[in-house]
């Protein structure tokens, strides 16, 4: 019940993918759209005290809690307990009978790889790690999840993305800094709908593309 993770913003995807064939990862699930929607209580607590409770859709559906977060040299760690729901608009309707209150809506299409150390064997000490492309309204991402430190960091290195460029923030947090650049958007919905159209910088992001 721990996620252990380092985020990457990128320019081109298509590279990172074509060098996890290169280093015969294994694809575990192809592209696939996202519907993820985060809760919290009046006043935002959960926020203020940097936990989080997410209901998440894609192939099946998932409830989330994960703990405030540690960061260790750019990489992201936190207890993270997760389920499988049986139905998306039952489990909304339980968590707003609680008195959560939807925070935001956000998707994202993704895919996943796992990257085991028979399919890069210059990756010594490596078992196994989670490499997720992500693509937001906003921009590409990367993001690697492993038991240690060391294990994201050399997966980074194979997929020759800059370490220094580590976002240690979540894709909300980095939509608030879009928001408020453009008070047009509406900070309750990252959606590709809600964000058509529009041509998004890494500077509005405050962020550096790892791969640039």
């Amino acid at each position: 019940m721990q996620e252990t993770e380092a985020k990457f913003y990128v320019l081109d995807l298509k590279s990172i993918e074509a060098r996890l064939h290169e280093l015969e990862a294994r694809l575990i699930q192809p592209r696939v759209l996202e519907t993820n929607v985060r809760f919290d209580l009046p006043g935002k607590r959960l926020r203020s005290e940097g936990r989080v409770l997410r209901l998440r859709r894609d192939i099946g559906v998932r409830l989330t809690y994960k703990g405030p977060s540690a960061n260790e040299h750019g990489v992201l760690s936190r207890t993270e307990i997760e389920f499988t729901v049986g139905d998306f608009d039952r489990a909304r309707a339980f968590l707003e009978a609680l008195g959560y209150q939807e925070l935001i809506t956000y998707e994202k299409y993704r895919t996943t790889y796992i990257l085991e150390a028979s399919g890069a064997s210059s990756l010594v000490g490596v078992s196994e790690v989670s490499v997720m492309l992500d693509e937001l309204p906003y921009g590409n991402f990367v993001e690697i999840e492993g038991e240690t430190v060391e294990s994201i960091r050399s997966i980074a290195h194979e997929l020759k993305l800059k370490w220094d460029s580590a976002i240690a923030t979540g894709y909300h947090a980095l939509f608030e800094r879009l928001c408020a650049q453009r008070p047009e958007l509406d900070s309750a919905q990252l959606t590709f709908e809600a964000l058509n159209g529009m041509k998004i910088s890494a500077e509005e992001l405050s962020v550096h593309a790892a791969d640039g």
